[in-house]
């Protein structure tokens, strides 16, 4: 019995997984069609006064364009992650927040990853105002939150473990 109950809380794991890295998946891909559909690249549109605009932008490498042109390597990278990040979700019995922000970063890898496969570049379209800032994406905030996230929450859960065990 206790192992029909690990490989269905297991199953649980997987399902939110997927579930919250497919919606990341979809959010970002129709903001990225939505801007690609409505503006020109280089254009500026005014998006929250003093704050944010929408420029959109096509960026063939990785954050703050670092490593342009290789766009392979960021896909191999982009699909390694991803396979990681379920595995980890599978094989340990990680919190619920901890596994939702896995996926916020699997999801977002993806979103990213698809725009390189499919076009060559990455679409960005948000960018800052009141600082001077890299042009970035709905898949760039995902990435980036779900890993500040998932590192503070796993030290957080594996340093509670340990003091569990004595």
């Amino acid at each position: 019995m206790g192992e029909t109950s690990r490989l269905t809380a297991r199953g649980y794991r997987a399902i939110w997984f997927w579930v919250v890295a497919c919606l990341v998946l979809v959010l970002d891909q129709t903001t990225k069609l939505a801007v690609r559909s409505v503006m020109s690249v280089g254009e500026r549109r005014e998006f929250i006064p003093g704050v944010l605009d929408l420029l959109y932008v096509r960026n063939d490498g990785a954050a703050f364009s670092i490593g342009r042109g290789a766009g392979v390597v960021f896909v191999v990278i982009a699909a390694l992650v991803v396979v990681g990040a379920f595995l980890l979700v599978w094989k340990q019995d990680l919190p619920l927040s901890l596994v939702v922000s896995i996926a916020c970063v699997a999801g977002g890898g993806v979103g990213n990853m698809i725009d390189r496969l499919v076009a060559g570049y990455v679409t960005d379209f948000l960018a800052t105002t009141f600082i001077d800032f890299p042009v970035f994406n709905v898949a760039d905030i995902f990435v980036t939150v779900g890993v500040v996230v998932s590192l503070i929450g796993y030290n957080l859960w594996d340093s509670r473990r340990e003091k569990a065990r004595g």
